[in-house]
């Protein structure tokens, strides 16, 4: 197709800086001049460009609409700044004389004709789709100064992946833990989720959601739950890896900003429809998915305004085993002496804590709305308002059947009283094979009911007072508050059951259990009995932030800009919960009424689990409703009331932080040359002083009392960053800084929690905790060797000089010096074994890593081949951290930090024409530790084991504005594998959730 420029002479509204003419054309090209303009909207940068290079630019306003040019730093011929600022966009020089340029847009498509245009003074190729993101993001990483990584939407309200956690683990050294079969949290270079900072629109956020108990349970820290949002309502991440003084401070892995569509980055009017229908193949459900956005300007582009919606409906089954830990022989009071394979007690054979199956059944809705508008009263004033809404809606049923007896101390009718007739013990010390009597089985269930709603809202404005001095300010609030206002379990058990087995020698992570009855048969259950339950626990938690900014900037000349800027942040962490004083407490059936029009049955379980011939695929459990309708549980009276601050089941978690941070900084962006290389970076210092009031509650004399610690803390916290552009295709980065990251939420309140629910533990708060603080250090070398394609290293170093961990020591109630009158009506007795834990600072530790990074479009190739194309990353880290424990001689164990994964990698191959789009993606994580020591019982670690995710997705456009769409994700079914100890790698957690495929169509004008 010819090249033909969209340049209208009639536009009403052109972009022109006329300034003195210089002699000749010549002379003005190859003359050199000293540049400064950052990267911006095109309909500033081009101006500003202009007037730096005494140059007479024109271009249309349709033309600039939704352009965003580049950083132009240095020393360097006015052509030379000309290519810098365009690269990356489809803007061309048309014409130019030496005194006038004429700037048009390309209209040529990626794989166009490649016939060059003799007007055309720039090798531009406009390309569209995964290609396009996948460019704008490279110009955007090329640019900044420190170390950063963007994802780009594909087009509008269209995201490269269907959640965001799933997006941003395409970056070199981010991995993600997932839940209900999709991205929930992320860690950044062996880093956690609470050592990252998530701003959406440049307000800092904290959404919080509910998980199962094996992925982290509801979030009262400061990790980011993402699956929160719907990833069509944001147009760009940015991960920032290293540290500048003009970003947030709060960050030890990294700062990840989310940016939701604005008008301005839109040319004109647009709308854009897209629908999917998914079919998942472990639930065999099909569920819809839909996203709209719209937008439009007026007034000559200066006023805009954009809106977007995104649903969501999501139902899903997640299946498979749980051990709840393995416990040695003496453990839990040991086995019944009179057991006949008595080698079960020693204290090197572990058995599992409680051996079970289970199903868990999700049905979720996400609802996400935002709005967007922009007005530019004048060429030097920008105002935007951004507004984001969302709701995430959830239910979760949890079916187990499983044996409870085997983690019960002799109070409980426990462990001691089992019988173990025969075993087989394997080279590592686990107990694989087992057969008991006097087991005790329980079918139990659990219902959840969820809902997140996060407001948010920023309103900023920049203003240019000069071409040397411009300020910005903004001002925002957000709200996450998450409701469980529905908790309910029901246990029903079976004392006593003889010939119980478990069997893992064919499948060490899904074994054969027998349990020498008929499951499916009600009446072989009780309730009434002892260790029958209702548990009732309604909770939730509330984070309010308020932000207030405010940044100037003053350029001493193109080369030397200070910076300087205040932030003020008030962050409220309010978190609440109600439970039944004694849960174990429950009124006999009535008469003429049994089990049977209690029960329900599970049915269909083990589907593509790989179970062992024999295992169960039905059982009968608790109808929840049915046991509301006869007890009235949720009348809050009688057995039934539920208490607060007077319990101990809910105490725990009713507890606020408020926290004030102020922090002031000073800047010094720079560019020069160093011998011929053009040098540009940062410097700065960043001072943040940091007040937090915690409450909870403390037993006085036996009697619950309210407890309320106010501390503050400050840091200064230098940052260097420094961009050597040794060619224009070659740079090098280094970057120096010191960092910290407060303490979690939950960690700082005073008081505690005590649970005689699975493991019995006294949990308590530290209010009196210290930051974590690191001295960072980053080099990294970028080849941009060919266009759209990038090879790059990058190594870290990070001096983590404080560290915060749980202290966990394991004794009898009665030794802890706590009154005995805690346990009254709980049913355990003060010579239970409970494990108590505390978070306390310690000594941190190094953590050394490398970043390799590859990005080709294949363009070399010959037709067809020159469509494809890759992505691949791999991240190394390594890092020892001194542990607390109890168990060592010397009272410390070294090992990984928690949540570091050794090796991660990420690959994508894809191919894209000007039609049809397809790519397939990798993503590895290996494993990782969750607790040092373990949690559950005396094994060293708890971890998640090593997994490979595989996802494609294609697309077809018909014509210009309707595209047909498919995405598979988790095509391998990958499993979740928890394990526990180090040595014998024993299984804790197995389950999957199945394959997800979505057939989809979009339309856009």
């Amino acid at each position: 197709m010819p090249f033909a420029p969209q340049f209208d002479a009639r536009a009403s509204l052109m972009i022109a800086v006329s300034t003195i003419a210089l002699a000749s054309a010549g002379a003005a090209h190859a003359q050199t001049r000293q540049f400064n303009v950052p990267a911006q909207p095109a309909a500033t940068g081009v101006p500003a460009f202009a007037r730096q290079a005494d140059l007479q630019l024109l271009a249309s306003s349709d033309a600039v609409a939704g352009q965003q040019t580049g950083a132009v730093q240095g020393v360097l011929t006015v052509q030379q700044g000309l290519d810098r600022l365009l690269a990356g966009t489809n803007l061309v020089v048309a014409s130019n004389d030496g005194r006038t340029a004429v700037l048009a847009r390309d209209t040529r498509v990626a794989q166009g004709d490649e016939t060059q245009d003799p007007v055309s003074e720039v090798d531009s190729i406009v390309v569209t789709g995964f290609r396009a993101s996948l460019s704008s993001a490279l110009t955007t990483k090329r640019r900044a100064n420190g170390v950063v990584d963007v994802i780009k939407a594909e087009d509008m309200a269209d995201f490269p992946d269907a959640n965001l956690a799933e997006s941003i683990q395409r970056v070199p050294g981010v991995s993600i833990a997932r839940d209900a079969g999709e991205g929930r949290q992320i860690t950044v270079r062996g880093l956690g989720p609470q050592f990252t900072r998530v701003r959406i629109n440049g307000v800092e956020g904290q959404s919080t959601a509910s998980g199962t108990d094996s992925s982290g349970g509801a979030n009262r820290n400061r990790a980011f739950d993402f699956n929160v949002f719907a990833s069509e309502l944001f147009n760009s991440i940015t991960v920032r890896k290293t540290a500048s003084a003009e970003t947030e401070e709060g960050s030890l892995g990294a700062t990840v900003d989310l940016q939701t569509g604005r008008p301005f980055d839109y040319a004109g009017a647009n709308l854009v429809l897209s629908g999917q229908y998914g079919y998942n193949d472990l639930s065999q459900e099909w569920d819809p998915r839909f996203a709209a956005l719209a937008s439009n300007t007026w007034m000559d582009g200066r006023l805009g305004a954009l809106v977007s919606v995104a649903y969501t409906k999501r139902r899903l089954l997640e299946e498979g085993h749980g051990s709840g830990g393995w416990l040695n022989g003496t453990e839990a009071g040991g086995y019944n002496p009179a057991s006949p394979f008595a080698d079960a007690r020693r204290a090197d054979v572990y058995s599992p804590r409680f051996p079970r199956y289970g199903r868990l059944t999700h049905d979720q809705e996400r609802l996400g709305l935002t709005g967007s508008l922009q007005f530019r009263p004048q060429e030097q004033t920008l105002i935007n308002l951004d507004l984001l809404y969302s709701d995430f809606k959830a239910t979760r049923q949890e079916n187990w059947l499983e044996a409870l007896s085997f983690a019960r101390n002799a109070s409980q009718g426990g462990r001691p009283e089992i019988i173990v007739r025969d075993g087989v013990i394997d080279a590592n010390g686990d107990m694989v094979y087992g057969l008991f009597d006097d087991v005790d089985v329980e079918t139990e269930t659990r219902f959840d009911e969820l809902d997140t709603k996060y407001t948010q809202a920023t309103l900023s404005l920049e203003h240019d007072f000069s071409d040397r001095f411009r300020v910005k300010g903004l001002v925002g609030y957000s709200k996450s508050d998450f409701d469980n206002p529905i908790q309910t379990t029901v246990i029903l058990n079976r004392e006593n059951s003889d010939n119980y087995f478990y069997d893992y020698r064919e499948n060490r992570n899904a074994p054969l259990i027998g349990f020498g009855y008929d499951v499916t048969d009600p009446l072989a259950y009780n309730f009434g009995a002892a260790r029958s339950e209702i548990r009732l626990r309604p909770q939730g938690v509330t984070n309010t932030i308020k932000t207030a900014q405010f940044d100037a900037g003053y350029d001493f000349n193109p080369s030397l800009t200070l910076k300087a800027g205040v932030n003020y942040k008030e962050y409220e962490f309010d978190s609440w919960a109600l439970a039944r004083v004694n849960e174990g407490v429950v009124p006999q059936l009535p008469a003429g009424v049994t089990l049977a029009s209690l029960t329900e049955l599970v049915s269909g379980f083990g589907r593509n689990l790989d179970a062992p011939a024999g295992t169960v695929t039905s059982w009968i459990a608790p109808n929840l409703q049915a046991f509301a309708d006869l007890f009235d549980i949720y009348s809050n009276t009688g057995l039934f009331e539920l208490s607060g601050a007077s319990n101990s089941n809910a105490r725990g978690n009713i507890r606020s932080v408020t926290e004030k941070d102020s922090a002031a900084y000073l800047q010094l962006d720079f560019s020069t040359e160093l011998a011929g290389v053009p040098i540009r970076g940062d410097v700065g210092v960043r001072y943040v002083k940091t007040e937090q009031s915690s409450t909870g509650y403390q037993l006085v004399a036996g009697a619950a009392q309210q407890t309320t610690v106010d501390r503050d803390y400050d840091d200064v916290l230098p940052a260097l960053n420094v961009t050597a552009e040794v060619t224009p295709d070659f740079l090098v980065r280094f970057g120096a800084a010191k960092v910290m990251t407060r303490p979690n939420l939950g960690s700082v309140t005073p008081g505690g929690s005590l649970s005689t629910v699975g493991v019995f533990s006294v949990s308590s708060g530290n209010p009196y905790l210290d930051p974590i603080r690191a001295t960072t250090y980053d080099l990294s070398a970028e080849w941009y060797f060919a266009p759209e394609a990038l090879l790059s290293v990058g190594l870290f170093y990070k001096d983590i000089d404080s560290y915060i961990q749980t202290s966990r020591t394991s004794r009898p109630f009665n030794e802890s010096g706590l009154p005995l009158e805690l346990l009254n009506g709980l049913g355990v007795s003060p010579s239970d074994v409970f494990l108590f834990s505390q978070p306390v600072n310690t000594e941190g530790g190094p953590l050394k890593g490398i970043e390799v990074s590859y990005q080709q479009p294949f363009s070399f190739l010959p037709g067809p081949f020159d469509n494809l194309g890759a992505i691949f990353n791999v991240t190394l880290v390594d890092s020892k951290i001194s542990y607390i424990s109890s168990r060592s001689p010397t009272g410390f164990v070294e090992n990984d930090l928690i949540g570091l994964s050794k090796t991660a990698y990420n690959a994508t191959l894809y191919y894209e024409d000007d039609r049809f789009s397809a790519r397939v993606s990798a993503a590895y994580r290996d494993r990782y530790l969750t607790a040092v020591p373990s949690g559950t019982s005396t094994n060293d670690i708890d971890g998640v084991r090593d997994i490979v995710t595989v996802d494609a997705s294609a697309s077809y456009a018909l014509n210009d504005r309707i595209k047909l769409t498919f995405e598979g994700l988790n095509l391998t079914d990958a499993f979740n594998e928890q394990y526990t100890d180090s040595r014998r790698d024993s299984i804790y957690v197995y389950s999957h959730t199945g394959r997800q495929y979505n057939f989809g169509v979009r339309y856009s004008f």
